[in-house]
Order: C-alpha cells, then sequence, then structure tokens
C-alpha cells in the first residue's frame, strides 16, 4: 500500500504543481570507534624500530662505571622510550599521508630481526670496551663476565613492564573517552578523555605516590637511624655532644650523628702527628630527635658548641650535613690535624633519608638547616670581642654544600662573613655555585672555572696542585669548591633531556672517555642512573673526595710549615693515601 508521502506526490503530478522536494537524509552521530583489544606481547614494527634504535645507543659511554643490573636498568628505560618514539612517529606519518595502518609483511620481521641480532651484538662490544676505558681511568676492578647475560635480561624485562603499564594508562584513557561519548561529540570526548588521564597521572605521581614512596623511605631509614655503627661509643670527653655535660642527649644524635661525635682523633692522636701539645677537638652535633624543628636544632647545637668550649677554639667550622645527617670524615678530621686541635665543628641532622634520594627529594630541608646553624652560629660568633673570636669556617659536600651556600647571598658574603669555605661534589643547582660558574672568565673551562681571577672563589679537581689561576693573588677568605669531572651529582639536570651541556662540548676531564657523547633523552638516563652510585667508585673519581680533603683544607686553612711531604703524611694516617 502506497505511504501517504508516495500519495500526496501523485495528486501534486496530476494537478500539475510542482513537486515537494524530500528532506535530506539524517546524518549519523559520529561516534568513537572502540578498538580492538591487542595481544599483551604483541608489538609494532615501527615501535619495536624505535626500541632497537634507543637500546643500542643506551649501551654508549657514561660518567661512571656500570655494574649489568645497571646498565640493564637503564637501557630498558631507554628501549621503551624508543618504543613510544617509534609508535609516534609512525602515527604521525600515516596522519601526513592520509593512509591506514598496513599489516606487517613478514619479510619486513625478518630484517628487523636480522639488523637487531647485528646492531645489539656490535653495541654490547663497544659498551664492554669503553666500560673497560672507564674503569682503568678510575683504576677500578674489572666487571663481571656474566653483565653480558645480565643486561639483556634486565633490560627486556623492564621494557615489557613499561609498555604494559604505557598501554594500561592508553586502555583507561579509550574508557574515559567512550564513557564522555555517551554526552559530547567524539572529538571532545576524545580531547576530554585524555585531558583527564593525563592530568590525573602527574596527580597522582606527584601528590600521592611521589609523596607515599617519600614518607615510606624516610619511615624505613628512621628504624636505621636508632642503630649505631660498630665501634662507635659514647664519648667520655666533654667536648662532645651526647658525652658528659652535653645538652644533647647520647640517644638523640641519630646514627649517623653518633659516629660524629664517637669518632675522629683523640688528642693524643694529634699531638703524635704535629710534636706538640693539643687539646682535644671539639664536635657538637643535634639529631632529628634532639629537638622538633631546623631553628630549635640548630639553636641547641650551637648551646652545646659553646658549652664544650667550642667559641674559644682557633678555628670553628660549620658543616652542613648529607641525606641522613653523614659527615665526610676526612672533611672534619683533616681540619682537627691542620689546626693542632685547636678547632671546633658543629653540624645538625636533618633527614632521615640516604643522600641520593635527599638529593632529589630533600633540598628545601638541606636549605632550611643550613641557614638556620650558620645563622645561630654567627649571630653567637658576633657577640664575640673582636680579638677573641675564632676564624669562622663553612664546609659541606654534595646536598650539604647546597644548604651551606643558602646562607650568603654571594662572593662578597662569603668574603665578609668568614674565613672560607670547602664546598665538595656541588649540584648543579646549588645557586652560588651556578653563579659562579655561568659567570666564568672567558675561555676558563666548566670544568674547572676561574671567577673573578680566582680572588675570593677557586675550583679545583686537584687541590694538590696550585689552584687556578696559580699566579694570582689568593688574599683574604679562601672559598674552595672540589668538583670531579665525572661526579654525575655535578652535572646532573633535567635540562640534559634536551639541551647539549657545555661540559661534554669542552675539553674533557682525566676520568671521562672522550667517546661519551650528547644524546637527547638518553644521556639524561645515563647521568641519573650514576647517581645513585656516584660514591661507589675509587676515591677521588666520581662523588668521593675523602683523600682530597686534607690538601684542601690546607689551602683554605694555610696552616704554617706545611709542604707535600706532610700532606702525604696525613692521608696516610687519616687511611685516604693515593
Amino acid at each position: 500500500m502506497p505511504s501517504t508521502r508516495l500519495r500526496l506526490r501523485e495528486q501534486d503530478a496530476r494537478a500539475g504543481r510542482p513537486p515537494v522536494p524530500e528532506d535530506p537524509p539524517e546524518r549519523a552521530r559520529p561516534t568513537v570507534r572502540r578498538r580492538p583489544r591487542r595481544r599483551p606481547f604483541r608489538y609494532t614494527l615501527p615501535g619495536l624500530t624505535g626500541t632497537l634504535v634507543f637500546l643500542c645507543v643506551s649501551l654508549t659511554p657514561s660518567l661512571l662505571p656500570r655494574t649489568g643490573l645497571t646498565q640493564g636498568l637503564i637501557s630498558g628505560i631507554t628501549a621503551a622510550f624508543g618504543y613510544a618514539v617509534g609508535v609516534v612517529a609512525a602515527a604521525a606519518w600515516r596522519a601526513v599521508v592520509d593512509r591506514d595502518v598496513r599489516p606487517t609483511r613478514r619479510r619486513s620481521w625478518l630484517v628487523l630481526a636480522g639488523v637487531a641480532l647485528v646492531s645489539f651484538v656490535a653495541a654490547t662490544v663497544y659498551g664492554r670496551y669503553w666500560q673497560a676505558r672507564i674503569r682503568e681511568l678510575m683504576d677500578a676492578p674489572a666487571d663481571s663476565a656474566l653483565s653480558v647475560v645480565v643486561v639483556p635480561l634486565v633490560a627486556g624485562a623492564v621494557f615489557v613492564v613499561l609498555v604494559a603499564l604505557a598501554r594500561a594508562v592508553r586502555r583507561v584513557g579509550g574508557w574515559v573517552t567512550l564513557l564522555l561519548d555517551r554526552w559530547i561529540g567524539a572529538r571532545a570526548a576524545r580531547a576530554v578523555g585524555w585531558a583527564v588521564v593525563v592530568v590525573g597521572s602527574v596527580l597522582l605521581l606527584n601528590g600521592v605516590v611521589v609523596d607515599r614512596l617519600v614518607a615510606a623511605v624516610d619511615a624505613a631509614f628512621s628504624v636505621r637511624n636508632d642503630r649505631t655503627d660498630a665501634g662507635v661509643v659514647r664519648p667520655t670527653a666533654a667536648e662532645r655532644s651526647g658525652g658528659p655535660g652535653s645538652l644533647v642527649g647520647w640517644g638523640s644524635l641519630g646514627r649517623e650523628g653518633r659516629t660524629f661525635v664517637g669518632t675522629g682523633p683523640s688528642a693524643a692522636q694529634i699531638t703524635a702527628f704535629t710534636g706538640a701539645p693539643a687539646p682535644q677537638p671539639v664536635r657538637a652535633y643535634a639529631g632529628l630527635d634532639s629537638a622538633p624543628t631546623a631553628e630549635l636544632r640548630a639553636r641547641l647545637a650551637v648551646d652545646d658548641l659553646e658549652r664544650a668550649g667550642g667559641l674559644d677554639r682557633a678555628v670553628l667550622v660549620v658543616v652542613t650535613t648529607t641525606g641522613s645527617g653523614w659527615v665526610d670524615p676526612g672533611a672534619v678530621d683533616s681540619v682537627e690535624y691542620l689546626s693542632g686541635g685547636d678547632s671546633a665543628a658543629v653540624a645538625i641532622q636533618y633527614s632521615y633519608l640516604p643522600s641520593f634520594v635527599s638529593y632529589l627529594v630533600d633540598s628545601d630541608r638541606a636549605r632550611e638547616a643550613g641557614r638556620e646553624l650558620f645563622d645561630a652560629v654567627y649571630e653567637r660568633w658576633n657577640r664575640l670581642p673582636l680579638d677573641d673570636r675564632p676564624r669562622l669556617f663553612v664546609a659541606g659536600e654534595s646536598l650539604g654544600s647546597f644548604g651551606g651556600e643558602t646562607a650568603f647571598s654571594g662572593e662578597y658574603d662569603l668574603r665578609n662573613r668568614t674565613g672560607g669555605a670547602v664546598f665538595a661534589g656541588p649540584p648543579e643547582f646549588n645557586t652560588l655555585f651556578r653563579e659562579f660558574v655561568d659567570d666564568r672568565d672567558e675561555g676558563s673551562p666548566e670544568i674547572e672555572p676561574v671567577y673573578r681571577d680566582g680572588r675570593t672563589v677557586r675550583f679545583t679537581d686537584d687541590p694538590s696542585r696550585a689552584v687556578a689561576p696559580a699566579t694570582a693573588p689568593w688574599d683574604g677568605s679562601r672559598v674552595l669548591y672540589l668538583l670531579h669531572a665525572s661526579d654525575p651529582v655535578v652535572w646532573w639536570t633535567p635540562e640534559l633531556a634536551y639541551a647539549r651541556p657545555t661540559w661534554l662540548e669542552e675539553h674533557r676531564g682525566d676520568d671521562v672517555v672522550d667517546a661519551m657523547r650528547w644524546i637527547p633523552f638518553v644521556t639524561f638516563w645515563q647521568v641519573t642512573a650514576d647517581l645513585p652510585f656516584a660514591g661507589n667508585v675509587p676515591d677521588g673519581h666520581g662523588h668521593v673526595y675523602t683523600s682530597q680533603y686534607v690538601d684542601a683544607w690546607a689551602q683554605v686553612l694555610q696552616p704554617p710549615d706545611w709542604d707535600a711531604e706532610r700532606a702525604e703524611q696525613l692521608r696516610d694516617l687519616l687511611g685516604t693515601g693515593s
């Protein structure tokens, strides 16, 4: 039976009336297509091509020698990033040429497999050769042959896990997009859906995962803080915090605080070295459990310093600790021997975390501790008569140098308020260090800069030699930075991911191989991977400065009748001789 519309059209035709135009067909509303679920261990050819390229470049040399486990970890992370680059590049190309995904031919897979085998073997041989060269430059022991097997196994496992996590995030984004598609258009759903996933991931990582992880690590190391290292006993001398008459309880000092006050040379040992009667050096310390805030810990430490007679000594050193409160023994022992025991050192703890973790997440606490401690010492020191004040110095290693710097506004402030300073292994984000290096004299390299003709601030990787510029006067306060060309703490910065650093463009240090090159993202991850192991290298390389404190402090304190023979004797005595 004809429809009503058809009958009306026939009637119009018989009456000679023009036909009524038909309504245009309704357009279907575009919707988000559900992607087919990919098999869990199936990868694309472009993605694996990117993986191969980045995996091979991850085996290029970095600053420090690596174990197989470390190399496998960094190779796996880099390979996962390479997979993402390959996938994105392929998608961008298809969008440009307006082409859909095509199935990969078997021949292409065979070609990639052959290229991958040859490339990975060549990169492994190359990488092991340069790892051996790095170990040779640092006099480090040879690597185990097992690393040839460990590297690909660890790298493969890390790669699979990271790609799986990325796909899980992508599926979440797709699910959110499909959900939003019920109420808004397809394009808006995709944009809003991925915005929600990206922003949510960033907030989760910054506000939940990282905070909880740091809190968990902090709690774990707080248990370690209650321990006392073997051989460390409560001091019987009144010149030490935690000893007789001290204002600071022995139990509140923490593990590193107890080591600081419970070790070090005695008056008899210093006398034996100098040949002259020596007093017992003063060491004052306040741990995290000694007082609730950095300000109160600083005041308590200075009160105990004054009680022990530290303000009556010839030399007073304000030390900003690293990580969990550690102070390199060489930094303080050297001062005590060079001053004939007529010295005092004061420090406070600001964290439970180990050094490399504190370096990444505890900079605010280090800044606060360094400023509060120096200000508390300076206030008390400034009240003393001019003729009765000790020479005031500042010291800090790694994050401790960052904290030690924060009490000062610049070169003149350091010169006017201190007799000098020794800062070892300064992180790249140190405000004053970065200012001095960036404003260095023209022609001086970044690994050994010269600042304003070296009038106050100087830099060296070997203080046993004359510090450049050797012919220029170095009067008044002497501020000396110790930095190794192979120290990742000094050179690490997020900008390594996308910007070529100057220290890789200029002449390399003596313990950095010439083959090291800057590669976007790869160099950043390689130097990042070096951070936790920066102290696991021979003395005088990486982030280990213990053997160099004797000569560094000799340059700053300028003890009378000091020579290279006496320096070698003291290094041998401290167990840091070459």
